[in-house]
């Protein structure tokens, strides 16, 4: 019997590796590839967690349309556009799980290839990235939450299995708590069963709590949402003192508020952040709220520029300045994750260079309107915090369409995601739906399946490249121009392909934005009526440069599912030519050199 077992591992293990062979020949045929019809057969492909940390086994789930009968599954696993491994299974039934543990590099992404393979050829193809990454601020995938009513767990689970599968590592629970001075409504001591949030809106204790765990157990992090500086009216009542107040005079005539719809339960009172008896009561209840529930740190929000504040004392307050004030005092009380808003980029240098915040996160408003405003917002967080943080935007899409019932405009939100990602940002958008307004709980706006189908390739995108996109880039200065009908520009100009480029190590990397038929330059596509971009072949690209070239490739999340494919390039008398072979919205390039 153990001769036979052993002959029996033998046999199998020859044909895995006869199998694996044969198959990686297969789907490196670039014409097979092409041909795929994609979705055909594999119907759905996810992981059992957004990122990884180093050494953490990875469990990918594939469901098929139908039982499979024959045929093999042969997956590769590719860092950039290099593989670096390959497995070959049996198809057999409708769903498949199988395991596999990434290199132990700490802060890489990857992309795992999913081919169904029948009579020797390619018959379909699913991609899905991988972030094995220990410290989710490094990349962050920002997503929200912002209906917390009692629900079953089973409704909690597909919310959260969603944003899994666009890799969100953090969520931002929004307005959740019972008052901004008293985010838990205590009874007896203990926590209540519910309350109603500043809205009206019922918030379960319980549902909260749930979210948080199926949150860790997706390895995602969850981010307590609150105000710096607010509290409702009658606040001295849970303790709060007028006299840590922000007045619109020096005589403390009028405090500072933030008025809300009549039927909410208050408007806003402001208090001075740098003030130290206003910071030891936030702290407090902070504390207070830490203990209770497990979040992993506080997403700290801010109302933008009030104009001329003063102390009760009469002492003017550059509120800018108080916010890392603030946030280095809140550190020292309560060692978790920050993250705070710059509105408008209102406090943003401050906070970039002196607070201790994850990551930088914006809040784009009508001063920054173009598709080109968002990355300058991108490059100046980065140059403010000397490359050293990355940047989420709250970008918010349709926001007057949104003001009756419809769909998202695809074409707007693709084109607006494609240019925070190529610039090194990511998009806070994705929750229990998507937003149109700085409200998240307004909801007028449903996503359609097929853009949730290419939001899934976008941030998968995201994360697969995140090691080209967002990790330590710096601008190259390299330009491309077009050597054919379609033109090429380094400016966000309507009628023409945005490009700019980046320089990574001995790489660089060029990014296409397609505006060739764009109806506006306005990132937020304020009516839903930014048009499709009709896609180009054959897109010919000529750039200026001496340095000898080692290989030229492309990907597009546009384009396979995301996957790298090589270019033939010509490179003579300083200039470097290639062709895209596809764009639609965004096309990236990597060249890279000789060492």
């Amino acid at each position: 019997m153990i001769r036979i077992a052993a002959a029996a591992l033998l046999w199998v293990t020859v044909w895995l590796i006869s199998a694996c062979e044969n198959a990686s020949e297969i789907v490196s045929d670039p014409q097979k590839v092409d041909r795929i019809e994609r979705g055909i057969l594999l119907e759905k492909l996810v992981t059992d967690k957004a990122a990884y940390r180093p050494g953490e086994n990875v469990r990918f789930d594939l469901k098929l349309r139908r039982p499979a009968f024959g045929g093999t599954i042969h997956i590769r696993y590719l860092h950039m556009d290099q593989i670096v491994e390959e497995e070959t299974l049996k198809a057999q039934g409708e769903e498949m799980t199988w395991n596999w543990t990434p290199p132990k590099e700490d802060g890489r992404g990857y992309f795992a290839e999913v081919f169904y393979i029948k009579n020797n050829k390619p018959v379909d193809q699913m991609n899905i990235a991988v972030d094995v990454s220990s410290d989710w601020g490094k990349f962050p995938r920002y997503g929200y939450l912002a209906d917390f009513p009692q629900m079953s767990n089973e409704e909690r689970s597909r919310v959260i299995e969603r944003l899994n599968r666009f890799h969100i590592n953090g969520i931002q629970f929004y307005d959740w708590q019972y008052k901004h001075q008293e985010p838990i409504r205590f009874e007896d001591g203990h926590p209540a069963a519910d309350w109603t949030d500043i809205a009206g809106r019922p918030v379960s204790f319980d549902t909260v709590k749930s979210y948080i765990g199926l949150a860790h157990s997706r390895g995602m992090k969850a981010m307590n949402y609150n105000l710096l500086f607010g509290a409702y009216e009658g606040a001295e009542n849970d303790g709060v003192k007028k006299e840590w107040g922000m007045f619109k005079d020096p005589a403390h005539g009028e405090q500072d508020k933030h008025p809300l719809p009549d039927h909410w339960a208050s408007d806003i009172y402001m208090y001075d952040p740098a003030n130290p008896e206003w910071q030891n009561y936030l702290a407090g209840k902070e504390i207070e709220t830490f203990k209770t529930l497990p979040f992993d740190g506080w997403h700290v929000d801010q109302l933008g520029d009030r104009g001329p504040l003063w102390t009760y004392e009469g002492n003017p307050v550059d509120l800018a300045w108080t916010y890392q004030a603030f946030l280095k005092a809140a550190k020292e009380k309560l060692n978790v994750d920050y993250v705070m808003n710059a509105v408008g980029q209102f406090g943003q240098e401050h906070i970039a260079r002196e607070a201790p915040v994850k990551f930088l996160y914006t809040e784009v408003w009508g001063n920054h309107p173009g598709y080109e405003n968002l990355k300058e917002v991108i490059d100046q967080n980065s140059a403010y915090s000397g490359n050293r943080l990355n940047t989420v935007l709250a970008a918010y899409m349709n926001y007057h369409y949104s003001d009756s019932p419809g769909e998202f405009n695809t074409p707007g939100v693709l084109l607006t995601d494609a240019v925070i990602f190529a610039s090194g940002g990511s998009h806070l958008e994705l929750g229990e739906n998507m937003l149109s307004k700085e409200y998240f709980p307004h909801k007028n706006l449903s996503i359609s399946p097929a853009l949730e189908a290419q939001l899934i390739n976008y941030y998968d995108f995201l994360a697969a490249y995140q090691n080209l996109l967002r990790d330590g880039t710096v601008e190259s200065g390299l330009k491309a121009e077009g050597t054919g009908e379609l033109a090429i520009s380094d400016q966000a100009s309507q009628g023409k392909v945005w490009s700019f480029s980046k320089r990574k190590d001995c790489k660089d990397i060029f990014h296409f934005i397609n505006f060739t038929d764009a109806s506006t330059m306005n990132w937020n596509d304020d009516q839903g009526s930014q048009r499709e971009p009709v896609e180009r072949q054959d897109v010919s690209v000529s750039v200026r440069t001496d340095r000898p070239v080692a290989k030229v490739w492309f990907a597009s999340p546009d384009v396979r599912g995301g996957s790298p494919q090589a270019l033939e390039f010509t490179q003579q008398d300083g200039r470097l030519e290639w062709k895209l072979p596809k764009l639609k919205y965004w096309d990236m390039v990597v060249v890279e050199y000789e060492e």
